[in-house]
């Protein structure tokens, strides 16, 4: 099925130029649509117009027989109607063949977060007295007290960095830009960082852009975070899976149950619809229910 092929090309361009899509995002569609179009292939469809509702429920119920979760399956859908959704407007194809495909119903999976007394033991485990340990400081200081994803803050630069005006500029999905306060430990930890760790790992190198740098003074890779976190965690005796995620995740829910407004954690947290920083809500409601359930006496 070559102007399959063809046009998933034209596709991807379109989702990075004209979106302007997070290269993660484009490799999640691709990822799926790469999939979807072997499997049409397979069948025997021998061009992307002759591809049917029938097709298409053929291919999410293998997905279903080979044990995918629901999410996953939803996620495929929504990359398999966007792709055909743009098809049909560059009038490549003639119709839309998933126009009246049904989203699988979704778990609401609450996220794991971590308590208040698992991150300030989290933070306390980095050496202050080790160049090495001042930067993981503020690593964790900054993942926490801001929520920021792990893509945005190993795309830190140090111009992002305001401590004198107390906030960070993040650059989001779609290179959306934002602004969030920092606390009084992400100001105390980063600027400790700056002015007696980053000059030591960058004196070789002359790395005049990146906030966060490794070892050999070039900017922290995403593996080279989560190493650093899992690291920490074992350290701290943490059971729970930890992931910078995590730390975005205990950011939003403590902001939440201490009463902060949710569109301003909306606002932090660069979500486009509010209904995905609602889960939060939930997340606080359900602690609720634990505390009540551990601690009532007629509970």
């Amino acid at each position: 099925m070559k102007d399959g092929k063809f046009a998933l090309e034209d596709y991807m361009h379109f989702l990075k130029v004209e979106r302007q899509l997070s290269k993660n995002t484009i490799s999640s569609y691709k990822r799926d649509l790469v999939e979807y179009i072997d499997a049409m292939e397979k069948i025997g469809m021998e061009s992307i117009d002759k591809i049917d509702r029938s097709c298409i429920l053929r291919h999410l119920h293998k997905l279903k027989e080979e044990g995918k979760s629901s999410r996953t399956i939803a996620r495929h859908i929504s990359s398999v109607r966007s792709f055909h959704q743009f098809l049909l407007r560059e009038k490549v194809t003639t119709q839309d063949p998933t126009v009246h495909l049904e989203m699988p119903k979704l778990e609401q999976k609450l996220p794991s977060v971590l308590s208040v007394e698992e991150v300030d033991k989290l933070i306390s485990m980095p050496e202050s007295s080790k160049l090495q340990g001042k930067r993981d400081i503020a690593l964790l200081e900054l993942l926490y007290g801001t929520g920021m994803r792990v893509s945005e803050l190993i795309g830190l630069d140090v111009e992002d960095v305001h401590l004198s005006m107390g906030f960070v500029r993040v650059f989001g999905k779609g290179g959306k830009e934002r602004i969030i306060p920092l606390g009084g430990g992400a100001l105390r930890a980063c600027s400790t960082y700056l002015r007696e760790a980053r000059p030591e790992f960058i004196a070789k190198t002359k790395e005049a852009n990146a906030f966060f740098v490794n070892m050999r003074g070039t900017r922290l890779t995403r593996q080279g975070c989560w190493k650093i976190l899992k690291g920490y965690a074992m350290k701290a005796g943490i059971q729970k899976e930890l992931t910078p995620h995590i730390l975005r995740h205990s950011f939003a829910t403590h902001l939440i149950e201490n009463g902060a407004d949710i569109r301003a954690v909306q606002e932090m947290l660069g979500h486009a619809d509010i209904s995905t920083t609602q889960i939060y809500t939930h997340v606080s409601k359900a602690r609720l229910k634990d505390v009540y359930v551990k601690f009532h006496p007629r509970a």
